[in-house]
């Protein structure tokens, strides 16, 4: 067994190691990849936008600084006007995917440049579209209220699979100031209009333009390596008030991660108001919904969240083809970490409800950490960033906190601003701390599902000391690697073991000084694992993410109907599945909506349990889980009238981790979840 002052003596050499193990893997992992071409490629774009037509302009020079064949895409939604390389006439060709392309040969064996210009019209703003909506159509959109260039959308000339720096020279009309990535290094607002000029000095993946009718905000922030921190908020006008809390909140993440991880990679952080309902992190930004930047907790959540991005996601590039690290290591180190300051209670709890989460999943809805790249709905964010951060949680218990956090200051030093993998990951944490972790990361980035854990055989014994008690674990097949927690309770108090479990069937003996009274398995939640039947209490996303989940629709009015029937589809994100009231209950997830007096009635029809406690007589509307027949999950929809009904459409979908709600209009007034049961057994 290694001494602490042997790993750190080994940590320490390790860093030269490291630096060539990594970048070795890197290039051998990661074909098609400009890893070994990073800062080979440069844009200098000059671009026009007149959200009034939707109109943009574009013109864009860019240079190869290394001899390597490429391909150039744009979306056919814009006219290319006039495309040169090395100043020789060079037309685009086109494909069945929408895209204008340019094949660059690898012949070309000297520095060249590509001259482009184009110009088309931006699809029109809509600002009814949910962030959802969003994450599923990365289309340019333009509008006096806003304009959202994601990268994806194609929207300028750009290499397939590539990292560049670039500059970027953005014109908007007087009234309209906008931005893209990167640090400003010239801004002019006149009468005639508004122009800034942004250089990205580091290997980027992309280009993502936000612009809209902005009241900025500035503050800076010193950070630890006395470089000046350019903070900037741009706000629409009917929130512009708000910019002083969030210019002050931001330091506080910035002091927790460059302490924690490095010094902050960039010159400067802006927050950036979208007229819909967004969420996107990038390098020096975050671009988030007006209506979400409102909210009283965002500034205490999701911003440090999307701060902590520029570290891992924008500083550090996950590489999708082997699954996307980040979400899961930014989740744990951002919202996981606030609720450990909170309290403890707080941080049992989130990991309680990612283990509710897991269980809500039906078969063919999990997937291995290695498949996950981006969330495209709940079931994608109940692994890639739940599973994932109980993953970084599970291997910091593994290997202690002062050596997991030296391996995450490792990542961070030796892989800023390359594309990085999972045995990326398991190569630092694996040198930092002088321990083979190949079983723990296969296990849990390889493996679909989780160990399903139980507590088979405890016995006790009286013996010249004390006691001596017997515990049989088992879990199912094939078998994970395990420390299991176990929960010892005797008359005088309560005491954890950890037991290694690496069978399926496998019996432990412990020599205590007290009889037992009763045995926990895992009392304190810290095992990603399959809760069992009657272990995690229901919750609406066990309803809201089940493909076979039925609709019960009580109202015979129109209106009402129609509503409810908005309000299931917006639940479960798919058309629903209807059944006639009257039917009898089926054992299938099933979701019932009816006004008042409806669900009263069809409840007592059929022998269910009446209206909660914890949501009666509350608001205008109570939503509850309860179990159905053989074990089905349900969720209840009681709502005061139809006005009532349609306030929900919006706000209860994101309430998926709840057992209970109550709403007064739009507003959630209470909400919770029914208690967790432990498995427990008791001795007599």
């Amino acid at each position: 067994m290694l001494n602490i002052q042997t790993i750190r003596l080994i940590s320490f050499f390790s860093f030269f190691v490291l630096s060539y193990f990594i970048n070795t893997a890197n290039a051998a992992t990661i074909p098609g990849s400009d890893i070994s071409h990073e800062g080979s490629i440069v844009y200098d774009i000059a671009v026009n936008i007149d959200p009034s037509t939707r109109m943009l302009e574009g013109k864009s020079v860019i240079t190869f600084n290394k001899t390597r064949e490429h391909t150039l895409m744009l979306d056919r939604q814009f006219e290319v006007t006039q495309a040169f390389i090395d100043d020789m006439p060079y037309a685009p060709q086109t494909d069945s995917e929408r895209l204008h392309y340019w094949q660059i040969p690898y012949t070309i064996l000297r520095p060249h440049r590509i001259e482009i210009h184009w110009r088309g019209q931006l699809h029109p703003l809509d600002e009814a579209i949910d962030h959802e909506q969003t994450l599923g159509r990365p289309i340019a959109v333009s509008g006096e209220a806003g304009t959202f260039l994601p990268d994806a959308a194609n929207w300028y000339p750009r290499v397939a699979n590539g990292l560049a720096r670039y500059t970027l020279q953005l014109s908007l009309p007087a009234g309209q100031r906008g931005l893209v990535p990167g640090k400003l290094t010239h801004e002019q607002d006149e009468d005639d209009g508004y122009s800034a000029r942004f250089e990205f000095d580091h290997p980027a993946g992309g280009i993502d333009l936000m612009a809209g009718p902005y009241e900025i905000e500035s503050d800076h922030y010193n950070g630890i390596q006395d470089s000046t921190i350019r903070l900037r908020t741009y706000f629409h006008p009917q929130i512009s008030q708000l910019a002083d809390d969030y210019l002050t909140t931001v330091k506080r993440y910035f002091e927790l991660y460059e302490s924690w991880i490095g010094a902050y990679p960039y010159t400067e952080f802006s927050i950036v108001s979208s007229p819909t309902p967004t969420g996107f992190g990038m390098p020096t930004l975050t671009y988030l919904g007006i209506n979400v930047l409102r909210l009283p907790f965002i500034k205490n959540t999701s911003l440090g969240h999307e701060v902590l991005h520029n570290w891992w996601g924008n500083g550090v590039y996950p590489d999708y083809k082997s699954g996307n690290w980040s979400e899961g290591l930014t989740t744990f180190m951002a919202d996981y970490t606030y609720k450990e300051q909170e309290s403890t209670e707080a941080a049992r709890e989130m990991r309680q409800s990612w283990l509710r989460d897991f269980a809500a999943l039906e078969p063919g809805q999990d997937a291995p950490l290695t498949a996950f790249t981006s969330r495209t709905h709940g079931a994608s964010k109940i692994v890639g960033y739940h599973k994932a951060a109980m993953f970084f949680f599970m291997l910091r218990d593994l290997i202690g906190d002062e050596l997991f956090n030296r391996s995450i200051q490792g990542l961070w030093n030796m892989q800023r601003f390359k594309v990085t993998t999972w045995s990326n990951l398991q190569s630092v944490f694996e040198i930092i701390s002088a321990q083979d972790l190949s079983f723990f990361f296969d296990q849990w980035l390889n493996r679909t599902g989780a160990p399903n854990l139980t507590i088979t055989e405890v016995r006790q014994e009286p013996t010249d000391l004390g006691h001596r008690l017997h515990i049989t674990l088992q879990q199912s097949e094939p078998a994970y690697q395990l420390r299991v927690p176990v929960a010892i309770q005797t008359e005088t108090g309560e005491q954890t073991h950890l037991f290694d479990l690496q069978q399926t069937k496998q019996a432990f003996t412990l020599d205590l000084s007290e009889k037992t009274q009763s045995v926990i398995l895992d009392p304190d939640t810290r095992l990603f694992r399959l809760l069992a039947p009657g272990e995690a209490p229901p919750i609406l996303r066990e309803v809201m993410v089940n493909p076979t989940t039925a609709t019960v629709i009580l109202s015979d009015d129109d209106e009402t109907q129609q509503t409810a029937a908005t309000l299931a589809e917006k639940l479960q994100r798919r058309t629903p599945q209807l059944l006639p009231a009257n039917q009898s209950i089926s054992n299938i997830p099933t979701l019932v909506i009816g006004l008042r007096h409806e669900i009263d009635g069809w409840l007592e029809s059929r022998s269910l349990p009446a209206k909660p406690e914890e949501v009666l007589g509350k608001g205008t509307a109570q939503i509850w889980t309860l179990t159905g027949p053989d074990d089905s999950p349900m969720i209840i929809v009681s709502a005061q009238d139809t006005a009532s009904l349609e306030a929900l459409i919006r706000p209860l979908p994101h309430y998926g981790r709840q057992s209970y709600i109550v709403f007064d209009g739009r507003q959630a007034v209470e909400k919770g979840v029914w208690p967790m049961r432990v498995q427990r057994v008791k001795i007599k």
